[in-house]
């Protein structure tokens, strides 16, 4: 059994634009509500992540801002590090930086982008972050970010090689919970499939000298005494899973606020996950859970 002594951290990752002043609310209910970290996804249709991390800076003071997760497909190396070092100086060093190779063809084809296999999207997402180390890492390199050595790094993986490069490169490793079918589907990973994920990450990163931070991204809370009923709408979506089964998935949080909350402390001591993400519209229903467990 994975333990972790790692405080808890709790992220909410933002998907909803918003004209300036709904944003800046929003971004300050999360602070207000004790979140760590405000996140931004980077897909087509969605806030981009850069502008709206500044925004989301100058309207709060104590939260981490990130990119959760970057597609890397999307992204020129050289062209990233002048974002990431510009949005670190006016955020005040609050910036994490995340990555991840993207899942969705239809994006990238709209956005005129190559998709490319798996290898070459791993392999790009490499490059990426050796390029990121190599231009940031410079004091050639204009303009500077604030933090140093580097901004934070993470990684979401769920692949082996993927995990493997997690493992050797990332301050924060992020599970998806979740793979990828043909088409970009996702589909949720069991809780033993999970521990056999984070084996792979574990064994690999055996020899740091500084353990990385374990991220889990939740896809489903519901705070309620009826358990069964709040999952019973996504079962025609996973048939292959029963409702036990369902209801024991790690990216699933269903029940009481105590409940919820000895789950979340389990799933710590089990796989090690102590940064939990949850979506923007599960922030106030997630937001007992983060109070409850404040400074644990």
């Amino acid at each position: 059994m994975a333990q972790s002594p790692r405080p808890f951290r709790f992220g909410v990752n933002m998907l909803s634009p918003a004209p300036v002043d709904e944003w800046r609310a929003k971004c300050q209910r999360a602070e207000a509500l004790g979140y760590d970290v405000i996140t931004v996804a980077d897909h087509l249709g969605m806030p981009a992540p850069f502008p709206a991390l500044v925004a989301a800076a100058e309207a709060t003071e104590r939260p981490r801002l990130g990119t959760f997760v970057l597609n890397t497909g999307f992204w020129n190396p050289a062209l990233l590090a002048r974002e990431v070092a510009t949005t670190d100086a006016l955020t005040g060093g609050r910036l994490e930086l995340g990555l991840g190779t993207g899942y969705v063809q239809a994006e990238h084809e709209t956005a005129g982008l190559r998709w490319g296999s798996p290898r070459e999207r791993v392999d790009h997402l490499l490059r990426t972050v050796e390029e990121l180390d190599r231009l940031l890492g410079s004091d050639a390199h204009q303009p500077q970010a604030l933090q140093k050595p580097r901004v934070p790094l993470l990684i979401g993986a769920n692949g082996d090689r993927m995990l493997r490069i997690t493992a050797e490169h990332a301050d924060i490793a992020a599970f998806t919970g979740a793979r990828t079918l043909e088409g970009g589907t996702l589909v949720p990973v069991t809780a033993e499939e999970l521990d056999a994920r984070v084996a792979v990450h574990r064994e690999a990163a055996a020899g740091r000298k500084e353990p990385a931070e374990l991220n889990l991204l939740i896809q489903i809370v519901s705070v309620t005494d009826d358990r069964a009923a709040a999952v019973a709408p996504w079962l025609p979506r996973i048939p292959h899973l029963t409702e036990r089964q369902v209801l024991e998935l790690p990216i699933v949080l269903v029940g009481t606020v105590e409940q919820i909350v000895e789950q979340v402390r389990a799933q710590r001591q089990r796989y090690g996950f102590s940064y939990l993400t949850v979506l923007e519209p599960a922030m106030e229903a997630f937001a007992p859970v983060v109070a409850a467990l404040r400074g644990e």
